[in-house]
């Protein structure tokens, strides 16, 4: 309970908090909240993470367009660590660290009651990422789970990944930040994120669990976020749909107006 307190507190101040437009002489600024993906961690008895807002951001009108490719490709396998981190919301093994192949793409659908959602996942911006989704979906972890959050004001994504369903939850282990962050020379300018693109929550750097977003439009971001793959066209529709509804306090950040259930997760290479 004591989460989703905090929870619903940081919807509140996420709400009173919208998108400013900045004019100068030379240039047209955009102040945007970029709420609803970081996460603060706090420790008491457990690990307690709970959804919070981020600093504004500003970022000019015409914000660079984060590339969906690596400027420099990665060795053809790469090895992946997943420390222990905080208690399992569900309990889970550990992907495999070692040979994790860099190459070709892995198809994975949550299939959920507004429709489904197939999404084309990347294995050469992000092994390890993918490699850890791929682990969660062959292994029921995303099953029977909603996606507790969507935000319409200022970014525009869908966040699932939580099996308790409050955006406080995890797998009881971490992995490391990849692409963009590792190629980032300023992780503190804003990058857009277009429509369609995936990303992974976090609590900070190197601090991604099971969490993830889904952007139905593009959205500025500092480029903390790992990039891993694209939902379809087919997929997009169905976002569409649940956005169309909006949230269910009426606001740009809450619970989907009508929940959004996973109740399965294929994967096909």
């Amino acid at each position: 309970m004591r989460s989703l307190d905090k929870e619903i507190k940081s919807r509140d101040r996420a709400e009173k908090t919208k998108p400013l437009g900045v004019a100068a002489a030379a240039a047209v600024a955009l102040l945007v909240i970029v709420s609803g993906i970081y996460f603060a961690a706090t420790n008491t008895n457990e690990e307690d993470v709970t959804a919070e807002s981020t600093t504004s951001t500003t970022r000019s009108a015409d914000s660079k367009t984060l590339s969906l490719t690596r400027e420099t490709p990665l060795a053809d396998t790469v090895s992946c660590s997943y420390p222990d981190a905080g208690t399992a919301s569900k309990e889970i093994s550990k992907p495999q660290t070692e040979n994790i192949s860099t190459k070709g793409t892995v198809t994975v659908t949550l299939t959920t009651n507004q429709g489904d959602i197939p999404m084309e996942l990347d294995r050469s911006v992000a092994p390890c990422t993918v490699n850890a989704i791929e682990h969660f979906a062959n292994n029921g972890y995303y099953d029977d789970t909603i996606c507790h959050r969507l935000t319409t004001s200022g970014i525009f994504v869908l966040q699932c990944g939580d099996p308790s369903g409050t955006g406080a939850g995890g797998p009881g282990f971490s992995f490391a930040n990849e692409y963009p962050t590792d190629e980032a020379a300023d992780t503190s300018t804003p990058v857009t994120y277009p429509r369609g693109s995936i990303a992974m929550a976090n609590a900070g750097a190197d601090t991604n669990g099971s969490q993830f977003f889904l952007n139905y439009q593009d959205s500025p971001l500092a480029p903390s976020y790992t990039y891993f793959g694209q939902v379809t066209d087919s997929g997009l529709n169905t976002l569409d749909a649940i956005a169309d509804k909006g949230t269910a306090n009426g606001g740009g950040d809450g619970s989907p107006a009508e929940e959004v259930r996973i109740t399965k997760v294929s994967v096909t290479s």
